[in-house]
């Protein structure tokens, strides 16, 4: 069963260059995390984007959808940003009537912490993610914190740095 990986920036790949906190969205931390954690499953790794979650449009998640519901894979992963990582979930959740989505089983994952930084939540999220997307059955889940969300059940609490049920 191999997994598709979908990135598209986010603080997951930001990369620092001064004090005065400027960066730019790298290149995907994804190769580099699975060679350092000897992940042996299939992947395949697609970058959509290089972009902050505050700027993704409703067009740029519609092209999430399009590309996730044209892979051939049933198990995907999408690396996003976290300020809006929900929202993207929920329009996901919302398309999954799309028969080539809703057979899938897709995970949305982040940090809030580059993953270029020695102190990272970057490394455990995306392999607690990987699990989370090889045993859930078929829906749209976040996979932040050590947890597992349904989309449209989850929110960010920026004052903890952490995701939570948004019940």
């Amino acid at each position: 069963m191999a997994v598709h990986i979908f990135t598209t920036g986010g603080t997951i790949d930001k990369v620092y260059f001064d004090v005065l906190s400027e960066y730019q969205i790298g290149d995907s931390a994804i190769p580099g995390i699975f060679v350092e954690a000897n992940v042996t499953c299939d992947y395949q790794i697609t970058e959509l984007m290089r972009k902050d979650s505050l700027e993704i449009t409703e067009e740029d998640r519609k092209l999430m959808a399009a590309e996730l519901a044209a892979s051939e894979h049933s198990r995907v992963l999408l690396t996003h940003g976290t300020d809006t990582m929900a929202q993207t979930a929920q329009l996901l959740a919302e398309s999954t009537s799309d028969k080539n989505l809703g057979d899938k089983t897709i995970v949305l994952t982040g940090a809030m912490q580059p993953a270029s930084l020695r102190v990272t939540d970057a490394i455990f999220n995306v392999g607690f993610a990987m699990a989370a997307v090889q045993t859930l059955p078929p829906g749209v889940y976040i996979a932040m914190n050590g947890r597992v969300f349904n989309a449209g059940e989850v929110k960010k609490n920026r004052a903890a740095g952490r995701f939570e049920a948004n019940l």
